[in-house]
């Protein structure tokens, strides 16, 4: 009965679709998943309710990730809902966790190889010896494709027919790349080396060609959850179908439209094809999106409509569960220095508004754009944190902090509640828990161990459970000790804390991420989609690249391209992916070549935003000056006599008010107090006609005149 009870609370609070998931029979099942739409709780829920039912055995699941992150977060679940001991992992750490265990009898004795962190090192060596000198970058293009040669399960001999199969851009003369790829395993063969592809490669020969192994492997593993299945490679593949020999009990997640790996040797097509290569599959879609606003789901379902190929056969529209909220703001600067600029003033303000830093990030399509916002935020005293720049874990601060915590186990009484002791262990490293120093490296160092100490607060709050017998067991406080000893399983699993600044991202790497707040930068023609997608599914996998990018807002979403890229630059074109934005709550703005074309021809009508320098679109955005969202510096009491005044004189022309001046006009003009004729017909919507009729009344309203001075001395009727 309790059995059941806690199967029947699994499914308490599931929408119906992610109940149909969880519910569905044992056999072949396909979840296709919209961002935010709760995967991983729909998945985990499987897993448990199928073990509390009994149907299945814990021990016998094999839930495979793609992050060491998303497999943490799943094994945590599990463990809540009651269902611990499930085997959540990477490909690469389940392949690597095989081939180690059954390396005596595959190797007969042998030490095991060791494993490559980085190709790099032996790749430089590699083109050394085939005549090629080969940079740092140069290196880890070769190895991107020598990694992408062997996912794809290509050997050096046929790289070059291969390579032109797939249209691949190649870093050197395919031949040329051929015999880097031959080198390179000639040498890591002859120093007892492995790389990570090798290792999946020696999970499958382990598994296809001894049958002592498969029969342990397949007994052990018996169900199998595949997360982000859009993104398996061939080779990956190929390992799962070695674990499944030939059953087909496999939960399989994933969404199409999130297809952005195609570069590594990832193909979406095991995804699309599933229902045909299991005729008896399950099919369920979950589309309830729990992540962002309407607004921000309404344009990620108006940028993936417009997909097109194999991957658009499964295209999910998402509906936003969540309330209203701003929407996307579109801007456009005349060059990327002003749109850092720009960018870091918002962040800064929204900060200072109280959304936490760490809820704030930056994407852009490459690298290379990051080092324009690291300056810019630096400028503007906000903290930032570079995604994917440096392992958190093999920081030298984070390195030294936790050397100090753990010979700080040896002074700090074991009493002390967690949070202090960590506290004081680092203030053996400098660290104090006081006001941060001014943007930059002290900045970066100073948030990174204070990460440590939020994280010591949060595991501070789960008690140690010990059993003392069979069907009882008490609460300790965890100790430094405790703490020490997860910092050390995180830094294994690279299951980093967050820490307090701006993220920093490509869009590639802030998949699976979200935040509160989300600028979408660099949205220009040949930035995304790159000048390098050239085949018409190079620019789909663009297209779906924006669309993972807007997936990650939860509330707030910027999207903004620099006219050129360098002051007095070449003028550039918006991307062709985005679609119409309505900024203002009227007529939508198309932000497209055309509009660009427009602006360029007339110069001379050109309004930016005279706080942020964002070129406005929409016209109630040109009047007032400035964007909708940037703080305003409205004359409270000047607008009152402007309100009135236009109030007497539309009751003389026996018209509307609004015929005389827009509201946006007179909130303009309490904004930025025009003291000449020249500042007074800058404001859009006060043209040659009102400035004859209006102007010096105006002007003389804004030096502080009352409207009874002005109002009797002047008839305001029009004259035919």
């Amino acid at each position: 009965m309790a059995v059941h009870s806690a199967a029947e609370r699994v499914l308490a609070g599931l929408d119906p679709e992610q109940r149909s998931a969880v519910t569905a029979p044992a056999g072949p099942v396909c979840i296709l998943a919209g961002a935010g739409t709760g995967k991983t709780r729909a998945v985990t829920s499987r897993i448990a309710h199928r073990a509390l039912t009994g149907d299945i055995s814990a021990r016998h699941v094999l839930a495979v990730t793609f992050t060491a992150r998303a497999a943490a977060e799943m094994r945590s679940r599990l463990a809540v809902l009651g269902v611990p001991g499930v085997q959540a992992r990477t490909f690469h750490a389940a392949a690597l966790r095989q081939v180690r265990y059954f390396a005596p009898r595959l190797l007969e004795g042998r030490a095991m190889p060791e494993l490559l962190d980085s190709k790099v090192r032996v790749v430089t060596l590699a083109a050394a010896k085939v005549g090629l000198r080969a940079d740092r970058a140069a290196a880890r293009d070769l190895a991107g494709e020598i990694e992408w040669a062997k996912s794809s399960l290509v050997e050096p001999g046929e790289y070059v027919v291969a390579a032109a199969k797939a249209l691949r851009e190649t870093p050197h003369e395919p031949a040329k790349v051929a015999d880097v790829f031959a080198a390179y395993e000639k040498l890591k063969r002859g120093n007892g080396m492995i790389d990570f592809e090798d290792m999946l490669r020696a999970a499958v020969w382990g598994i296809e060609e001894h049958a002592d192994v498969a029969e342990q492997v397949r007994g052990q593993y018996r169900h199998f959850v595949v997360d982000e299945y859009q993104d398996v490679n061939p080779l990956q593949q190929r390992l799962l179908e070695a674990w499944l020999g030939g059953r087909d009990d496999l939960t399989v997640v994933g969404d199409a439209s999130q297809t952005i790996y195609s570069f590594t040797g990832a193909t979406s097509s095991y995804l699309v094809d599933f229902p045909r290569r299991y005729r008896n599959a399950t099919l369920v879609r979950l589309v309830r999106d729990y992540r962002s606003t309407p607004q921000v789901v309404g344009l990620a379902n108006a940028v993936i409509s417009q997909a097109r190929g194999a991957e658009a056969r499964l295209r999910l529209e998402l509906h936003g569960q969540r309330p209203a909220g701003p929407e996307p703001e579109l801007r456009i600067f005349t060059d990327e220095p002003a749109e850092a600029t720009a960018v870091a003033a918002r962040c800064r303000a929204l900060v200072a508004g109280g959304t936490p830093a760490r809820e704030i990030a930056v994407l852009f399509r490459t690298n290379a754009q990051s080092e324009a916002y690291e300056k810019a935020l630096t400028e503007a005293e906000v903290p930032y944190v570079v995604q994917g720049a440096e392992r958190f874990f093999e920081r030298p601060e984070v390195r030294q902090a936790m050397i100090a915590l753990r010979a700080a186990t040896r002074s700090i009484d074991g009493s002390t509640p967690l949070p202090a002791a960590v506290a004081a262990g680092l203030a053996a490293v400098g660290w104090a828990p006081d006001a941060p120093p001014a943007g930059g490296a002290a900045r970066e160092r100073w948030e990174a161990l204070a990460a440590l100490v939020q994280l010591a607060e949060e595991y501070a709050a789960t008690p140690v459970v010990m059993p003392i017998g069979e069907a009882a067991a008490i609460e300790r406080p965890v100790t430094l000790s405790d703490f020490n000893d997860e910092l050390a399983r995180r830094a294994a699993q690279q299951h980093v804390p967050t820490v307090e600044g701006v993220t920093l991202a490509s869009l590639h790497s802030a998949k699976g991420l979200e935040w509160d707040a989300v600028f979408l930068v660099g949205l220009a023609e040949g930035t995304l989609p790159t000048s390098y997608a050239k085949t018409p599914e190079q620019v789909e996998e663009e297209r779906r690249l924006l669309y993972v990018g807007i997936t990650r807002a939860r509330e707030r979403l910027w999207l903004s391209y620099a006219a050129a890229r360098s002051p007095g630059g070449r003028a550039r074109r918006p991307s062709r992916f985005l679609p119409q934005l309505d900024r203002s709550g009227g007529g939508a703005e198309r932000a497209g070549a055309g509009a660009a074309r427009r602006t360029e021809r007339r110069r001379t009508q050109v309004v930016s935003c005279r706080i942020c320098g964002a070129t406005l679109l929409a016209g109630a955005d040109r009047k007032l000056g400035r964007c909708p969202t940037c703080p305003s510096d409205l004359d409270e009491e000047l607008y009152e006599r402007l309100r009135d005044w236009r109030q007497r004189v539309a009751g003389a022309q026996k018209v509307p008010a609004y015929v005389v001046f827009t509201d946006a006009t007179l909130t303009a003009l309490a904004e930025r107090k025009p003291g000449r004729t020249e500042e007074l017909i800058a404001i859009a919507g006060i043209g040659p006609r009102k400035l004859g009729l209006y102007g010096d009344t105006v002007l003389a309203l804004v030096a502080g005149a009352a409207v009874d001075e002005v109002c009797p001395q002047k008839s305001f009727e029009i004259q035919p």
